[in-house]
């Protein structure tokens, strides 16, 4: 089952905020989809499924490959286009492709994933990709990324505490990639996690986890309530204002037969 519809659909309002704040990808990761998949991106063509703002589009673009991004949100499109005006984009959603079968090299969803319902998403991805092709799934992680590193845990429980329960993105994303696994004996993913890491300013890091859904659908009152109280925590680890975000990159591809 997708995750719920107010959450997927929360990101159309904040599209600007998304496309400003969020996190990019290491050159890295798209070195290890290169050789999980065992095709370079150069001359590939690439459906980037739930593109958002294009943050994965634009970089799979720079590395030679021919995208087409396909995005169901009328806002998120509309920041696409403004931000990628030369990268073709139709409105759509992994759970009914608007492509051809056999039309496609490499499937990719960055962070986008869970916001489909599986038992659609696998059987269209199975019949839009070419003989040899490759499904590459990847999120951004940054609560578990590092357990080292005592403030994303204890970031983690204030977001709990405020939110009643956790940002359950990484929960979701977990349930959706075992669903797919379920669904078809086809599917076996390669793994890989890459970690990296970005110095931003405090407001940067604060508007980048107002623009996470658990905070969209909770609205603008409550959200710059916690913003305010994170803000004073963090300037106790940070003093110099400035944040240090670790991520782990998980990536899984999935060659066809």
């Amino acid at each position: 089952m997708t995750a719920a519809p107010s959450r997927a659909h929360s990101f159309n309002a904040a599209a600007a905020q998304y496309a400003a704040y969020r996190p990019s990808y290491p050159p890295a990761l798209f070195d290890a989809v290169e050789r999980l998949s065992a095709r370079p991106l150069a001359g590939a063509r690439v459906v980037d499924v739930g593109a958002g703002t294009g943050i994965a589009t634009a970089l799979l673009a720079e590395r030679g490959a021919e995208v087409l991004a396909v995005e169901p949100g009328e806002g998120m499109a509309a920041q696409f286009r403004r931000t990628l005006p030369h990268i073709p984009l139709v409105r759509g959603s992994g759970d009914a492709l608007p492509l051809a079968d056999d039309s496609a090299d490499l499937i990719t969803y960055a962070q986008a994933w869970h916001w489909t319902d599986q038992e659609r998403s696998v059987p269209e991805a199975l019949r839009v990709l070419r003989p040899g092709g490759a499904l590459a799934l990847w999120w951004n992680r940054q609560g578990d990324a590092d357990p080292e590193t005592p403030w994303l845990g204890e970031q983690a429980a204030r977001i709990a505490r405020f939110l009643g329960a956790g940002d359950d993105a990484h929960l979701a994303a977990d349930r959706a990639t075992r669903r797919a696994k379920d669904l078809t004996t086809a599917l076996d993913f390669h793994r890989d996690r890459l970690r990296w890491s970005r110095r931003v300013p405090l407001d940067t890091h604060l508007a980048n986890l107002a623009t996470h859904s658990a905070f969209l659908v909770l609205g603008e009152r409550r959200t710059a309530e916690f913003v305010a109280q994170e803000r004073t925590e963090l300037l106790k680890v940070f003093p110099d204002g400035v944040v240090e975000e670790r991520y782990a990159v998980d990536l899984l591809v999935w060659v066809a037969g």
